[in-house]
């Protein structure tokens, strides 16, 4: 009865249970029948009972074993076996994704390989038709035109005749081209500006403007831009609107102008009444002679009265072109941005068949990009012309923390190295190039100072003086700066370095214009980053700017 008082409960145990308390009921169990046995020591019957009793407690052991084990786990215990599951699903991912990496890897290898192969291929291909061309006779045929691929698209919508012959070359375009002013362009070229050829990516740009696309030249300083615009206005019928920034700038391309018999003016603020009279009737007059009319973004900006006769010279299609002139200015990432130019940006709206063309000497890919997208011409056409001078010699010279010790260092440039010789003086602050004039004055060196707090008139003396070669240099701020036009600067001495690359290369970039050997030299100075440093702080890539131009000092030093 002992016995069966104990069996039943193990005999009735639910399946499967809880292990632990399984296990716990039967190990107690069977210490208590061994006991039982032992003390009591049974007949044959008890005996009996007593090993069935002990199978069964080892099935019922068993099978609740096997059927946990089968279900994994109980429920108390599932989280557990299920965070087991997942690491093991996880290291089979990992070992998939590692197997697909090799097969990446390989697989990058061999593209490079091919990518390697092909540009070789592409090269040799290039160079073998560049010879063929260059051995061909073009004499007398017409024009030949180097775009990118993405031009050529723009250029095939031109409604101009093409000639039969047309060579791809991968990578660049070539069109040898007929067009109907071919002849005309070659002999105002000759006849009016007394010029034998043109200079790098002049023709093509001047074929898209006359094919009525809009057009971003960026060519270096002293590369010939003004002859993209004045050319086609000349061989056009009608005006081409010039927007320069500044007046004299326009002053000496007009006087230029007037030398070569082309019918040229401007308009700005000194213009008397009448004068701006008479410009406003020149510029709807179907048969007058006006081809090309020099305003400053100023004067469109506030003169609605000159905005409403532009407006009717449109509708008359008598305006031939637009051409923005230090277009760069348009950009807020240029080095030299100017709101005035903010409302250009009207143009296309005002004048969407009139073809802008926008002229630079200095402008990256994200201030390109901008330009585009402020004037509404997504489609332009960019050329961009080397910025290799090799006529150019740069150097960066230790500069001395005394005055006295840097005056030196001028006054020896000056009276030895280019001596007889014409050449800017750039500094950082308009007290700077006051000083540096009064002290080079007091040594007996004909210098004049310029910057921008100066009376219009006295600036334009100075400029004049310059040109005549009655002082041998302007130390300037870098409001002496866009359209120098003087071929002979056979130096340019930045006595503090410039903000940025974009300005140092357009202010060197005034030396040598006439492809003689000139020098550019920087005087530096570690003490001069903090200064400019604090007066970049606040622009918008200011720093990133004086950076690559420490740079390039350090390298250079």
């Amino acid at each position: 009865m002992y016995c069966l008082q104990w069996l039943l409960p193990v005999l009735l145990m639910p399946k499967p249970m809880n292990p632990a308390l399984f296990f716990n009921h039967a190990m107690f169990m069977l210490v208590y029948l061994i006991g039982f046995y032992l003390e009591k020591k049974p007949c044959t019957i008890c005996s009996l009972i007593f090993m069935i009793a002990f199978f069964l407690i080892c099935y019922n052991c068993f099978s609740n074993c096997i059927i946990c084990f089968s279900k994994q786990c109980s429920p108390s215990d599932s989280s557990s076996c299920e965070y087991n599951n997942k690491n093991m699903e996880l290291s089979c991912i990992k070992k998939e994704v590692d197997a697909l990496d090799i097969q990446i890897a390989k697989l990058q290898h061999c593209k490079r390989q091919l990518l390697e192969r092909k540009e070789s291929l592409l090269q040799s291909i290039r160079q073998e038709k560049i010879t063929e061309l260059e051995s061909q006779d073009w004499q007398g045929k017409g024009s030949v035109l180097w775009l990118r691929p993405d031009s050529l698209n723009l250029l095939l919508k031109s409604p101009s005749p093409w000639s039969e012959e047309l060579v791809l070359i991968t990578g660049f375009v070539v069109f040898y081209l007929e067009f109907p002013w071919s002849k005309e362009i070659k002999e105002a070229l000759r006849g009016k500006f007394k010029l034998e050829k043109f200079r790098d990516l002049q023709l093509a740009a001047i074929n898209a403007s006359l094919s009525r696309h809009d057009v971003i030249l960026i060519m270096p300083t002293g590369g010939g831009k003004s002859l993209v615009y004045q050319l086609p206005a000349v061989v056009s019928q009608g005006v081409t609107l010039v927007v320069s920034p500044l007046v004299s700038l326009m002053e000496d391309q007009i006087m230029a102008l007037h030398k070569l018999q082309i019918h040229a003016d401007m308009l700005n603020a000194s213009c008397s009444r009448e004068k701006v009279s008479q410009i406003l009737n020149a510029l709807i007059d179907k048969h007058g002679d006006l081809k090309l009319l020099y305003v400053t973004p100023e004067k469109m900006a506030k003169s609605k009265r000159f905005m409403s006769k532009l407006q009717k010279c449109y509708e008359l299609g008598l305006l031939a072109r637009v051409a923005i002139d230090e277009v760069h200015c348009c950009s807020q990432w240029g080095h030299d941005f100017r709101p005035d130019y903010k409302f250009l940006g009207i143009l296309r709206s005002m004048f969407p068949k009139t073809p802008i063309l926008g002229l630079t000497a200095t402008a990256t890919s994200n201030v390109t990009e901008d330009v585009k997208e402020f004037l509404n011409i997504p489609q332009a056409m960019v050329f961009k012309s080397s910025f290799n001078r090799p006529n150019l010699y740069y150097e960066v010279q230790e500069k001395s923390s005394s005055l006295k010790d840097s005056l030196d260092i001028l006054s020896s440039l000056l009276t030895q190295d280019f001596a007889g010789q014409s050449g800017i003086i750039y500094t950082l602050t308009i007290r700077e190039s006051e000083e540096l004039t009064t002290e080079l004055q007091k040594r007996g060196l004909q210098v004049g100072c310029y910057h921008a707090n100066l009376e219009a008139k006295t600036r334009s003396d100075i400029h004049q003086k310059w040109l005549q070669n009655e002082i041998q240099a302007v130390v300037a701020t870098v409001a002496f700066g866009m359209g120098i036009d003087k071929p002979d600067v056979r130096f340019v001495i930045h006595h503090c370095m410039s903000k940025s690359m974009e300005n140092f290369y357009q202010e060197s970039g005034r030396a040598g214009r006439d492809e003689e050997r000139a020098r550019c030299i920087v005087l530096f100075r570690f003490a001069d980053i903090f200064r400019i440093s604090t007066m970049v702080f606040t622009e918008r890539t200011g720093l990133t700017n004086l950076y690559s131009m420490v740079s390039y000092c350090l390298d250079s030093y």
